[in-house]
């Protein structure tokens, strides 16, 4: 097990110094930054001093290494548009999102698998349909389009809550169904497809022959094994929320990471797009080695079969 943990933390570090790599010559080969920022007519003095400010006289490999330097120390640069530290608009941002994003991450896991394996186990009767009716519905809605939906009814004609803000509770209810609604579809889905498959499996006809109840069976061996290839997919939900934060963030101005990349974006603030980028891989990264290792827990298959064994 220890070598299986190393060899996915190796190959993470090296996705991640991939990824690093990718954002730098992205945001080089984008063009000249001080020609996206400054005037035409800018003063050649001025231009003059921001380029000796950003390093940009520098060729590139040297460009490459104190960026990289850089991220090690923790230094992120400063904003185009007000000069502060990245590190410190970041911060101010990361809370609000990780609340909102643990949050739609827990509700959709709980509803969607539940939702999922209640149609398994009542596969081709009325709930099974009806779940898989909406789990298709909410999965086809694109969220910009579910959350407008949501303000025009609850906010704007019964006034139930907020349509944007994060100042109470009631601030997060549109944002957080909104971003866990198609999450929790996805879920639904997937889960649904392992509990048949687990369903069928010889070893649960095994063990109803044995004289087993069948809650026995469901509860003991079924669920169990259901839950194994969902937690595959979780690492690749959070970046879909990721994705849907900065639409639903957007839509109800809610003060996270996701509205300052698109704001940063509108703004041309470089080091803030930058830096958002490697945070939100970063997580991905960490997120799908967690799901590597828990996979490796629960079945140590997986963990023999990548240490060669």
């Amino acid at each position: 097990m220890a070598r299986f943990f190393i060899q996915r933390s190796l190959r993470s570090l090296l996705t991640l110094w991939i990824v690093v790599t990718v954002v730098f010559l992205a945001f080089r080969l984008a063009g000249d930054p001080l020609t996206i920022l400054l005037p035409e007519d800018t003063d050649p003095a001025v231009r003059a001093f921001y380029i000796e400010k950003w390093g940009l006289n520098a060729s590139l490999p040297e460009q490459y290494a104190r960026y990289f330097l850089n991220i090690l120390q923790g230094n992120l640069g400063q904003s185009f548009v007000n000069g502060r530290n990245v590190t410190d608009v970041i911060a101010d941002a990361l809370p609000s999102t990780l609340i909102l994003g643990t949050s739609a991450f827990l509700v959709s896991l709980v509803l969607g698998a539940g939702a999922g394996i209640i149609a398994a186990l009542n596969h081709n009767k009325l709930a099974d349909r009806i779940t898989m009716l909406f789990a298709v519905m909410a999965y086809s809605m694109p969220d910009y389009i579910l959350g407008v939906l949501l303000i025009i009814v609850f906010a704007l004609e019964l006034r139930w809550l907020p349509t944007s803000g994060n100042d109470t509770w009631r601030h997060m209810i549109l944002p957080l169904v909104t971003l866990s609604t198609s999450a929790a579809a996805r879920t639904a889905r997937f889960s649904r497809s392992a509990m048949l498959e687990v369903l069928n499996a010889h070893y649960l006809r095994t063990a109803r022959s044995k004289g087993l109840r069948e809650r026995t069976v469901i509860l003991r061996h079924a669920l169990r094994n259901a839950l194994i290839p969902v937690i595959t997919i979780l690492g690749f939900q959070l970046g879909f929320l990721v994705g849907g934060a900065a639409i639903v963030e957007t839509v109800f101005a809610w003060p996270g990471i996701g509205r300052l990349f698109v704001s940063s974006v509108s703004t041309r603030d470089l080091p803030v797009v930058q830096a958002v980028a490697l945070l939100v891989a970063t997580g991905v990264i960490l997120a799908n080695l967690l799901v590597d290792v828990a996979y490796g827990f629960i079945d140590p298959r997986i963990s023999l079969a990548g240490e060669g064994k």
